[in-house]
């Protein structure tokens, strides 16, 4: 028994367009048209047609099912690859969902709940920091807060907020490298670094001795060791072997040589910028 393009549309729910766009790709031929173009459909033409809607609701393209059906292979094959498929798409959503979580707790935790008190604290913070550094390391560190200090004087709470956000997900990723085993001046724990030097770059560009020096602020200033234990107990140690042996190995500091120049206040988002100070 043969039927027309109309009434397998209205049984299929397929439009009598698609009908014929499978047709004109060979997806699904009529059994056979008649002299005034009027296609129609018979029972291998059906059972065709219930395997293609089978193969598409189940996320398979055109191109793909036409292979299928070439080839003769069973749905159960062809589910078996685009199992794999969507196992392997899952898997990606799972790591882009955990990263959003993981980004808006990070924010969550920034929250700056009464930005007066923040910045003064903020204020109070700089104060303390310059005298610090001043005293440690001398007048060169002068140029290097002010630099810092006009390239965050325009800065929101929302933009202390999200820089907050920034450094405690780039703590994060040094940990995750530590964690993996790589040594501090091995190439992964070198990369890892070079973004975090990127980001002091972006307020104020220091040394080879200047950033080795930052480094061992991890370990000597309360404030800075803080904010590493924060992602994991031991990424201090690590974090200031890393930084002085990215400052020797990619920045060219002399072996021997030991830093003397202090960083600028925030550290491009990794200092006083404390949500919650």
């Amino acid at each position: 028994m043969l039927h027309s393009i109309s009434q397998v549309a209205k049984a299929s729910g397929v439009s009598a367009r698609m009908l014929r766009h499978y047709d004109a790709i060979g997806l699904l031929p009529p059994n056979c048209v008649t002299a005034n173009g009027y296609r129609w459909y018979g029972r291998t033409e059906l059972l065709r047609l219930q395997r293609i809607l089978v193969l598409r609701r189940l996320g398979l393209g055109l191109e793909r099912i036409g292979e299928v059906l070439r080839e003769q292979a069973d749905e159960a094959t062809a589910l078996r690859g685009h199992l794999a498929q969507l196992e392997d798409e899952r898997r990606h959503l799972d790591r882009i969902i955990a990263t959003v979580k993981q980004t808006v707790a990070d924010l969550d935790e920034a929250r700056i709940s009464d930005p007066e008190q923040f910045f003064a604290g903020l204020r109070r913070d700089r104060t303390a920091m310059r005298r610090t550094f001043l005293s440690a390391f001398g007048e060169q560190t002068t140029e290097a807060f002010d630099s810092a200090e006009t390239a965050q004087a325009s800065f929101t709470a929302a933009d202390y907020e999200h820089a907050a956000a920034q450094g405690t997900a780039l703590f994060r990723r040094l940990a995750q490298v530590m964690r993996a085993g790589a040594a501090p001046h091995e190439p992964a724990a070198l990369d890892a670094v070079a973004e975090h030097y990127e980001s002091v770059c972006h307020y104020w560009q220091p040394t080879p001795e200047a950033y080795a020096a930052m480094g061992r602020l991890y370990l000597t200033d309360p404030r800075q060791r803080s904010m590493a234990e924060h992602a994991d107990p031991d990424l201090p140690a690590w974090l200031a072997a890393a930084i002085e042996a990215y400052a020797r190995r990619r920045l060219g500091l002399p072996p021997g040589t030991v830093g003397h120049a202090g960083p600028p206040p925030g550290h491009g988002g990794h200092g006083e910028n404390d949500a919650n100070s």
